[in-house]
């Protein structure tokens, strides 16, 4: 039997400032360090022992890796970063106040850019300097898989075949995962492994730095899956996240 546990980063501070923030290198905020580092404690309490871990390329996973194999005292098993676990990116609304979105462009199209499966975002200009393919730290990465701004479904197919090429087999393997990501690019992963429809995912809130524990067997079927935290913490995150959303 092999156990994964996902791990949405700690709030950041664009998180903390109600910004879009996508692929935008921002830290964790204070809060989000001190979420990760009780992130830690309830992974060392469950006694879960990693064999390898998986991170975006992003400073705020990282960090919230970093935090929580520290408290682990795991810190020497083997990372593999990826692009492919980055955030969601929201092309031109990147840096931009959430508030101020729905302000200008009304609470409709602001929610269907934040929330929907299949509708992008403005995108950015390839000439931008802050596209992807303009940033060094993405240069070994083909130009045309670098995104502009996408919708969850995009971000699914740029997360789903990482899932499948490296992390399912590891997992067959009977392999132990950490795999510390963003809000969406886990939504991706959760959709999949939940057989979450299009429709649905609109309503599934991950509540940032809370271990998401996933259970498979020799074959990498699920067996089942459960937050290291209590029903009544995981339900009331979610319901402040909710609120907090709400444009």
């Amino acid at each position: 039997m092999s156990k994964i546990i996902l791990l949405r980063h700690g709030l950041s501070q664009w998180n903390l400032e109600n910004k879009f923030t996508g692929w935008t290198d921002v830290p964790l905020a204070p809060q989000g360090e001190e979420e990760a580092k009780r992130a830690g404690e309830l992974v060392k309490n469950s006694d879960i022992k990693f064999d390898l871990a998986f991170c975006s390329v992003l400073e705020r996973a990282i960090k919230t890796l970093n935090i929580v194999l520290k408290e682990i005292g795991e810190e020497e098993i083997p990372k593999i970063f990826s692009w492919r676990l980055n955030e969601r990116h929201y092309g031109v609304l990147q840096g931009l106040n959430k508030k101020e979105i729905a302000e200008k462009y009304g609470d409709e199209q602001t929610n269907l850019w934040r929330r929907s499966y299949d509708v992008r975002p403005p995108l950015l200009s390839s000439d931008d300097p802050t596209a992807p393919k303009n940033q060094e730290k993405y240069k070994d990465i083909p130009a045309g898989e670098l995104p502009l701004g996408e919708s969850l479904k995009d971000c699914e197919a740029r997360v789903m075949p990482l899932w499948y090429d490296e992390i399912l087999p590891k997992i067959k393997d009977g392999k132990n995962i950490l795999i510390s990501l963003s809000g969406n690019s886990c939504r991706a992963i959760v959709k999949n492994l939940d057989n979450i429809s299009d429709g649905e995912i609109a309503g599934l809130n991950i509540p940032t730095a809370e271990p998401l524990v996933y259970e498979f067997d020799e074959n990498g079927n699920q067996i089942k899956h459960y937050y290291l935290s209590p029903e009544d913490v995981i339900t009331a995150k979610i319901e402040s996240v909710k609120k907090q959303s709400k444009v």
